[in-house]
């Protein structure tokens, strides 16, 4: 039988259980599985063995498995079945939280998760990691549970990998894929990580920016010199760091490195077309942070500015004196943080010789400069005829009754480049969280509807992965 056929009863029993399905996300909610803080090493290997229990129950040969740092979990349901015909899929979520300093601006505690009312009167849940990650994970595991409640089965072979570092930078959860490449062997991966474009419209986020993530010290004088001795006649590293950095932009917002843009390419006109009927504005988009004038590449509309083209952005800059009061000094040194967001077609390690080269030709002669390496990924891109791709989308736009979009997200997310990378898969993005969901920030949320409609999204998703065609 179809597992279209099948779905509705499906459905059904996912909206009977939803009280259920709270609960058991509440339960996972109250463990304080911070994985940046060794203090609450504990917590994070009880939300791993929390989670190992209960996925279980759903019939998957579930294993906790130690790694050099916080535990992953792998649970595999059926096996391949019908001589691997069916498709089998990858399902990445993470356990861990962030800290939730400062804890004074938390309106209760963070670990007592609450159903309440938005501002807006939509109903809310309330707790460090209601929406990164657990209850964007527990969606997928709920609709698992209901398939398997209705019909004993699942419409596809699923394996589910869930870390404990992720927001710590998964440093020790790629190695743990590179050993276990066969077992985590599947067509495709699915990332439940992401957003949609509003409360109501579903998207899947086909495109990711990449990253690489720079530091650059320039030395002039052996010292810190007085600024009324030496004052226009030795060289200012914070005067020569400032001019680098401003002529990496032309008046137009366009990035100066030469072959930044080479391996760029335009959006498809379909999708372009598809973006500018969404009609982000700065009105809509600034406003709300106390801006008004886009500051990137003015030849470009704004959604592409902040998704889809390659940016430029200095995180920080130190030199000279920068305590009370006054110091005349002309500093020793002076740096600065920059980082790139790049798109397909840019490689990482291009771009940042690129960035080398560039501030090492413009050096006088009495500077030296100094560069320090701190994270790179590259940019990912879905084939926009990906069969899973069509299929979800095709199911997403049934749950929520508008059609399902295909955004580009300006992030990172890293461990979609390690699957890639590390297993050869490609991973298609679903996610219910909301721009105001604070995630990472003091009173976190995830609306109690998105997590009901993206239970019942991926029960959708999972039949129509079942019958399309492969």
């Amino acid at each position: 039988m179809p597992s279209s056929a099948q779905l509705q009863p499906v459905l059904d029993r996912i909206d009977a259980d939803f009280d259920n399905s709270l609960e058991r996300l509440f339960a996972l909610l109250r463990i304080k599985s911070i994985s940046a803080d060794p203090a609450f090493a504990p917590d994070c290997k009880a939300a791993a063995d929390h989670l190992a229990k209960d996925i279980a129950t759903l019939g998957f040969a579930t294993d906790v498995r130690s790694t050099a740092g916080h535990p992953a979990i792998v649970a595999k349901s059926n096996g391949k079945a019908n001589g691997g015909e069916r498709p089998h899929v990858l399902f990445y979520g993470h356990y861990d939280v962030q800290p939730v300093d400062p804890l004074n601006l938390w309106h209760r505690p963070p670990f007592e998760p609450v159903v309440t009312d938005h501002a807006d009167g939509r109903k809310i849940i309330v707790a460090r990691g209601a929406e990164d990650d657990k209850g964007q994970l527990m969606t997928f595991v709920e609709a698992c549970r209901a398939w398997k409640s209705v019909s004993g089965s699942l419409p596809v072979d699923v394996t589910i990998v869930i870390e404990g570092e992720e927001e710590i930078g998964s440093k020790n959860f790629v190695p743990f894929l590179e050993a276990n490449k066969q077992e985590l062997a599947a067509d495709f991966a699915l990332v439940c990580d992401t957003g949609m474009w509003d409360p109501n419209t579903p998207a899947i986020t086909t495109s990711l920016r990449g990253l690489v993530y720079e530091e650059v010290k320039i030395k002039a004088a052996n010292r810190d010199l007085h600024s009324g001795v030496f004052g226009g006649a030795a060289r200012n590293p914070i005067r020569v760091l400032t001019y680098i950095l401003g002529s990496l932009f032309d008046e137009n917002g366009h990035i100066t490195i030469p072959g930044f843009y080479d391996g760029v390419k335009d959006l498809p006109p379909d999708i372009l077309a598809q973006w500018k009927q969404l009609n982000l504005t700065p009105e809509t988009f600034l406003k709300p942070i106390g801006l008004s004038i886009p500051a990137g590449e003015t030849d470009r509309l704004l959604i592409e500015q902040v998704s889809s083209r390659p940016t430029c952005d200095i995180n920080g800059i130190v030199g000279g004196y920068t305590g009370e009061g006054s110091k005349t000094v002309i500093p020793a040194e002076a740096s600065a943080k920059i980082s790139f967001r790049l798109v397909q077609g840019q490689e990482p390690d291009k771009i940042r010789k690129a960035f080398r080269d560039y501030v090492t030709e413009r050096l006088p002669a009495d500077c030296t400069g100094e560069f320090g390496e701190h994270s790179s990924a590259p940019a990912i891109a879905l084939d926009w005829n990906m069969k899973a791709l069509a299929a979800a989308k095709r199911a997403l736009t049934d749950e929520w009754g508008k059609e399902a979009l295909l955004i580009a997200s300006g992030a990172s997310i890293p461990i979609v480049a390690d699957f890639k990378r590390t297993l050869g898969l490609d991973t298609v993005l679903v996610g219910f969280g909301l721009d105001d969901d604070n995630i990472h920030s003091p009173n976190e949320k995830y609306d109690l509807k998105s997590f009901h409609k993206g239970i019942r999204s991926w029960a959708r998703i999972l039949a129509a992965l079942a019958d399309a065609p492969r």
